[in-house]
C-alpha cells in the first residue's frame, strides 16, 4: 500500500466495520477481501468527516490525478454512474462497487458503464442533445474557418450513421451495445470515462 496511509490511524471499531464490509463487497465485486479492504482504507481517510461518504470534489481529483481524466463533464458523468442512489455523495458500498466496474469490469459492465455515463437525461437513450456536448468537447480546438457548431453536427451525424441501427436518430442500449460489440474502439465514442489499462493497474498495485 505504498503512496497511501495505511489503516493505522483507524480505530479497532472501524477496521473490523471495513473488514465485515469488505468481504461481503468482495462477493459481488471483482476484488478479493484484502484489496477491497484496503479501497475502503483509502475511501475512509478521504471521506467526509464524521461521514462515509466521499463528495464530488475528492471523487474528481481522484480521477484527475489517478486516472489523468480531466474533462469536467465527463468527470461529473462519471460521479453520478458511481451515485447509484443520487444523493450526491458516493457511499462505501458505490466506491467498491463503481471501481469495480471502473478498473476490472468486464466487457458488459463496462458498456452498461458507458452507456450511463453518456445518456445525460437517464431517460434510457443517448439522444443529439446528450451526443453533442460530448462531441463538442472531445473535438480538438483548432483554429479553422468552418463553424465549429458546423462540425460537431458533421460529427454527430457521422456517429448516428454508424451507431443507431433502428434509426430512430437516437442510440438506445441495444444499439450502443451492438455497436462496442462490432468495433471495440466506440465504447468510448463520445469521450473518455473509462481509465486506460496502465491507469487501472498502476492504481490497483499501491492496494495489493
Amino acid at each position: 500500500m505504498s503512496g497511501h496511509d495505511g489503516p493505522s490511524s483507524i480505530n479497532i471499531i472501524e477496521r473490523k466495520r471495513i473488514a465485515k464490509l469488505a468481504e461481503h463487497l468482495s462477493k459481488s465485486t471483482h476484488f478479493a477481501a484484502k484489496e477491497a479492504e484496503h479501497l475502503l482504507h483509502y475511501f475512509y481517510k478521504k471521506r467526509l468527516r464524521d461521514k462515509d461518504k466521499m463528495d464530488r470534489i475528492t471523487f474528481r481529483h481522484i480521477l484527475h490525478v489517478s486516472f489523468q481524466i480531466s474533462d469536467d463533464f465527463l468527470m461529473d458523468r462519471i460521479f453520478r454512474a458511481f451515485d447509484k442512489d443520487n444523493d450526491s455523495h458516493i457511499s462505501m458500498e458505490e466506491w467498491i462497487e463503481g471501481l469495480s466496474t471502473f478498473v476490472r469490469g468486464t466487457k458488459e459492465e463496462k458498456i452498461n458503464f458507458a452507456f450511463v455515463v453518456y445518456d445525460v437525461n437517464g431517460d434510457g437513450y443517448i439522444s443529439k442533445e446528450d451526443m453533442f456536448p460530448m462531441l463538442k468537447a472531445s473535438l480538438v480546438k483548432m483554429p479553422t474557418e468552418e463553424d465549429p457548431e458546423e462540425g460537431i453536427k458533421d460529427l454527430l451525424d457521422l456517429v448516428l450513421k454508424k451507431m443507431d441501427h433502428d434509426k430512430d436518430g437516437r442510440l438506445s442500449h441495444v444499439d450502443f451495445t451492438k455497436s462496442v460489440c462490432n468495433d471495440s474502439l466506440l465504447l468510448e465514442v463520445f469521450g473518455p470515462c473509462l481509465p486506460t489499462t496502465e491507469a487501472a493497474d498502476k492504481f490497483m498495485e499501491e492496494f495489493q
